[in-house]
């Protein structure tokens, strides 16, 4: 019995004709994870798709991948759809990819990427929109679950720390399908009562599906509309979502969004105590300055006196009164010792005594004259200068009737130095009247 032996190349085009015509291989959903990935010069992306027990060749034409939203690394989970081929120069069959797409949550870590460049790339991300977090606030609003341990630890840290304000629970629900419509519903209802000055929303932590109600446009767009300063404490300390970027500041737990959006009694109290013993101080200090000032003006006014004045001319008068006496008495001495003298040198003391008496009265009347006429002038000056002190003194012209009038210890000169309902003094000679300008006419 004669046999037929089949080549190679013939075997494996047969291969290839079943397998590539086989409707249960023209369309294969796959699912698994890349190894032995390489990219080709030629575009065109080479790897195996495995799973625990057994893998399979496969290929990606450039056509195909240039559609991927991804870029395909080793270890990738992924999705693949694509139809069984042959090669038949080496008799290997692979699945040659259409369509592929990251498994699960890193398909939501690329959707998450991309609205997070999308809303960046619009400034809602940007720091200089942030608003302020008011530093005491009346009221907090909180956007949790009512039935969650988040509002109550935000009731006992807010309790602990500020008495002064209020908790108002928005209730929504914080996961699933309708949390997105919830907590955008409260964030509106919220800025509409305006009843609160800062909001928290929080809830604890989860999964990446999970927390994604946070991570939805509709959340966002509310969150960067709202006209009262948003605190974000979604999830765990390492969980980030895009409300956490879209609000004005973020907290790590519950806890510590209740301890930012509130200030510490405690640390209050303290503050105060510091600040009241600066304000005892600074008032002391200026007490001191004002009496220092007041002492000054006294001793001020006290030198510039007309008494005063009128004191050192006196003093003056005196001190010129005892010159004289004293230039007196000298020319006196002086003329004794000059006669004495003489006296002696006299041949005929008699006769020149006679003579001596003679220029001696002479002498004496002439010197009593001088004093006198001296006395008579310093008399004199001191009485004119009594008499102008008299003149310029405003306390006597104060006592026939005249006033002076200042405005802020500012004498007024003229109707320009007021205005109507300025407040101003007239002094008198008995004391200060306070009174009010009415009206102004001019003459």
């Amino acid at each position: 019995m004669n046999q037929q032996y089949l080549s190679v190349t013939a075997l494996n085009k047969y291969i290839k004709l079943k397998l590539e015509n086989d409707q249960h291989l023209k369309k294969v959903l796959l699912k698994g994870e890349i190894s032995n990935f390489k990219r080709h010069q030629s575009g065109h992306l080479y790897f195996a798709i495995k799973d625990e027990n057994s893998q399979i060749s496969a290929m990606m034409f450039r056509t195909y991948n240039q559609t991927l939203n991804f870029i395909p690394k080793e270890g990738d989970k992924v999705l693949v759809d694509g139809y069984i081929s042959l090669y038949e120069v080496r008799g290997t069959y692979s699945i040659s990819v259409v369509k592929m797409t990251l498994d699960g949550i890193g398909e939501l870590y690329l959707k998450y990427e991309k609205l997070k460049e999308e809303f960046t790339k619009l400034g809602y991300f940007d720091e200089d929109i942030k608003k302020p977090i008011p530093k005491f606030p009346n009221a907090i609003g909180v956007i949790t679950s009512k039935t969650g341990a988040v509002i109550e630890d935000i009731k006992t840290t807010v309790k602990r720390r500020y008495l002064l304000t209020k908790i108002i629970l928005y209730p929504s629900a914080v996961q699933g399908e309708n949390a997105k419509f919830d907590l955008v519903k409260q964030l509106n209802q919220a800025n509409l009562e305006n009843k609160v000055d800062v909001l928290i929303i929080g809830r604890g932590g989860g999964s990446i599906e999970d927390l994604w109600g946070f991570n939805e446009p509709e959340v966002i767009h509310a969150i960067y509309n709202s006209k009262i300063p948003i605190i974000t404490a979604i999830g765990h300390e390492t969980d980030t979502t895009l409300s956490d970027f879209a609000g004005d500041l973020r907290a790590p737990t519950p806890t510590a969004a209740a301890e930012l959006a509130t200030p510490d009694s405690k640390l209050l109290l303290e503050d105060i105590k510091v600040k009241m013993n600066q304000i005892v101080y600074y008032i002391d200090e200026r007490i001191k300055k004002v009496k220092d000032q007041v002492l000054n003006l006294d001793n001020r006014l006290y030198v510039s006196s007309p008494k005063n004045k009128l004191k050192n001319i006196k003093d003056t008068l005196d001190k010129l009164k005892d010159n004289v006496l004293k230039s007196f008495n000298n020319k006196i001495q002086d003329k004794n010792y000059q006669i004495n003298l003489l006296k002696k040198s006299l041949t005929n003391p008699k006769d020149k005594l006679t003579n001596l008496k003679v220029k001696y009265e002479n002498y004496n009347q002439k010197l009593i004259k001088t004093y006198q006429s001296s006395i008579l002038n310093k008399i004199y000056e001191f009485k004119t200068l009594n008499e102008k002190l008299k003149v310029l003194n405003p306390l006597s012209i104060m006592e026939r009737g005249f006033s002076v009038t200042l405005k802020n210890e500012v004498i007024i000169k003229s109707i320009d130095d007021v205005n109507i309902n300025d407040i101003i003094d007239v002094k008198l000679k008995d004391g200060i009247l306070n009174t009010k300008i009415l009206s102004k006419k001019e003459e």
